[in-house]
């Protein structure tokens, strides 16, 4: 069996140093699914065999000490909305893209296949978050409303770090003029995130720039991670990459974070 080796973030793990914190930005490596799926996808939405995907849980849910039902994971909807989680979580999957506890021993994943995925913590005042941030959740504010879901538990923005682990970047993510202008709506400021692209009247999106800008203008301390879930087929699924090869599905990797037990 192949071990599991997240990614840590340098930030994150500077700023948890002793606590009882610990994150990981999974790969697709370590896990028993076969074929496209190979091999830790952790997607229940995904064609592949359930307890091939009940297996990959376990094992990242194991690898925090944890057993399978306390791995947290949301029904993402690609939306802003974050639901709180409490010692009484009991396996449910809520329809949202972010979640926050301060309860020790519950494990927060987010899912993602060129999706930005955003782990939360503040170690001073044990409050952790996992935010799934496409386009439509970094536009709509998910990683704000995470930020402010963690300060009703305790947090403060000013002890708040945040990492954004793999996601699709900018030379990766083409798209049309629509999607452009439905950005320049919300912000004319947004066109730093749109440069040209091969295609006559498209664009390149900038992705992890706009996330990154919204944590910043949010007051919390980041990092992006940098790295380019489409062209790394080793490390990563991609959905954009399994569309363009005309594959039937895809993988998921999850990233996740808890605050263990003493």
């Amino acid at each position: 069996m192949q071990d599991l080796s997240p990614i840590t973030s340098p930030l994150l793990s500077a700023r948890i140093g002793a606590s009882p914190i610990r994150h990981g930005f999974f790969t697709r490596q370590g896990g028993v699914s076969g074929g496209f799926y190979g091999s830790l996808n952790v997607g229940i939405g995904s064609n592949d065999r359930r307890e091939d995907v009940l297996e990959n849980r376990r094992r990242v849910a194991g690898w925090f000490g944890q057993p399978l039902e306390r791995l947290a994971t949301a029904n993402q909807v690609h939306s802003p909305d974050v639901v709180t989680l409490s010692a009484s979580y009991a396996g449910e999957r809520p329809s949202a893209d972010a979640m926050v506890t301060s309860t020790p021993g519950l494990v927060l994943g987010v899912l993602a296949a060129d999706c930005g995925p955003l782990l939360f913590a503040d170690a001073e005042n044990r409050v952790i978050g996992a935010a799934h941030a496409g386009w439509k959740g970094a536009l709509g504010g998910v990683a704000e409303n995470t930020i402010e879901a963690m300060i009703a538990l305790g947090a403060r923005r000013d002890t708040i770090t945040v990492c954004l682990g793999p996601s699709i970047a900018q030379p990766s993510y083409e798209v049309g003029p629509e999607f452009v202008a439905r950005f320049l709506e919300v912000d004319a400021g947004f066109a730093r995130f749109f440069r040209p692209s091969a295609k006559p009247g498209h664009s390149l999106f900038d992705l992890p720039g706009l996330t990154m800008l919204r944590l910043e203008r949010a007051g919390v301390r980041a990092e992006n991670l940098d790295l380019d879930t489409y062209p790394d087929t080793t490390r990563f699924f991609s959905y954009r990459r399994t569309t363009h090869a005309g594959e039937p599905d895809y993988g998921r990797q999850i990233s996740a974070i808890a605050i263990l037990e003493d």
